[in-house]
């Protein structure tokens, strides 16, 4: 059974953050590169396009996080403890924060992002044009880079998917070349 069929399984085929039953799709939560039940939810097109930033946020569509914060699914909880602290400004999701409890290896999981911290304290990974790095984004070398540990060269125009980042330097990122995980420096990659 595929990731998708036992996602749609677990959920009853509804959105596993709203509950909503059109226009489902699978995500895998960042920073995690593997598509796997445990890393991935179930979630609508309302849900995907504001997590993602493509739609402006709105409050009222996620007041529905009071439910599904108490999912028996790890990978849910961490959606929804990020979700409510992108809102925790609105008074409300603050008070289900206080209420949450996620374990310690699934609140280090949900803080790999770091939607806790203040936008004055984020780490801001930038590419070689200064366009801001989001995990999940792709990107492609713009230089030919000897990786080190290896003989392998990681060739100018290859493009590395779902790159994440790491959260305690902004000049670093991570992905995948010819099946190999490599850090790789911000300043040599352009976002596609």
């Amino acid at each position: 059974m595929s990731v998708l069929q036992t996602l749609q399984e677990r959920s009853n085929n509804t959105c596993e953050l709203c509950g909503a039953t059109e226009y489902l799709s699978q995500y895998t939560i960042p920073p995690s590169l593997n598509e796997n039940v445990a890393n991935d939810v179930l979630v609508c097109k309302t849900c995907l396009d504001q997590i993602e930033g493509n739609e402006e946020m709105d409050a009222n569509h996620w007041r529905c996080l009071n439910d599904s914060m108490w999912n028996e699914n790890v990978a849910v909880q961490i959606m929804a403890w990020r979700m409510l602290q992108r809102l925790r400004g609105q008074g409300w999701p603050q008070d289900l924060l206080d209420m949450m409890y996620l374990d310690d290896e699934a609140l280090a999981l949900a803080r790999a992002t770091g939607e806790h911290e203040d936008e004055s304290s984020k780490i801001v990974h930038r590419d070689a044009n200064g366009t801001i790095l989001q995990a999940g984004d792709s990107v492609v070398l713009i230089k030919d880079l000897k990786v080190k540990g290896s003989s392998m060269v990681a060739k100018q125009g290859t493009a590395v998917r779902r790159i994440s980042l790491d959260h305690e330097n902004a000049e670093y990122i991570e992905g995948k070349v010819d099946g190999q995980q490599i850090v790789i420096i911000t300043k040599y990659v352009k976002k596609i």
